[in-house]
């Protein structure tokens, strides 16, 4: 699959890895899975997180630059601040991972075609918050993870690539959803592994599978 994201102009393959900053929310164990497998593709050089969480120490103990850039009553400035914190690392792709903030229009003004994120559903079905509940609500056979680039809608970006997860007849919320966090982290290694961002000054992306 090749993401229609193209580079403008040449893009060997990178000579250097791509410089990754994560966003996250929570416990951080899908930061985690990126971190244990960076390689010659990709590193991590920042995790920016909106409260202080586990996520930002696991960042921390990797030995990773961290900062929390915290809700304050002015989501603009918000934002402002976030686009900042980001922008200090200079990221070839920013990972949105388990970050429980929607992104605003500064921050896709500068990082849109090169942020990423995860769902735990197959989009364009079961958007939102509830994926999991929603899918097994509805009575689906097969669900699974998807990445897609981030846009200004809540999980309507350009879809990168998906994973299909079964679901069981004895399944819930919570056994259903930690199988496919088994194949999110998976999914996003792969996707990182297999992005190349073009030398241009827009740093546009293009990923084949």
């Amino acid at each position: 699959m090749t993401s229609q994201h193209q580079p403008q102009g040449e893009n060997a393959r990178n000579s250097r890895p791509n410089e990754i900053v994560v966003l996250v929310s929570g416990t951080g164990s899908l930061l985690q899975a990126i971190i244990d497998a960076q390689d010659e593709n990709y590193r991590v050089v920042k995790v920016v997180a909106d409260v202080l969480c586990q996520g930002i120490e696991r960042a921390q103990a990797a030995g990773i630059a961290a900062e929390v850039v915290e809700m304050g009553q002015d989501r603009a400035e918000w934002n402002k601040r976030l686009v900042a914190a980001v922008d200090a690392a200079q990221p070839d792709i920013v990972v949105s991972a388990g970050f429980m903030k929607i992104l605003g229009a500064d921050f896709l003004s500068r990082f849109e075609g090169r942020t990423i994120n995860t769902h735990p559903a197959l989009l364009p079905s079961f958007k939102g918050a509830h994926g999991v509940r929603d899918a097994l609500a509805y009575g689906v056979k097969v669900t699974g993870s998807t990445v897609h680039f981030v846009d200004a809608g809540v999980d309507t970006g350009r879809i990168i690539a998906q994973e299909p997860v079964a679901v069981r007849a004895d399944d819930d919320e919570a056994s259903l959803h930690e199988r496919i966090k088994v194949v999110e982290r998976q999914l996003i290694v792969k996707v990182l592994r297999s992005a190349q961002v073009s030398q241009e000054s827009d740093k546009t992306i293009s990923i084949q599978l």
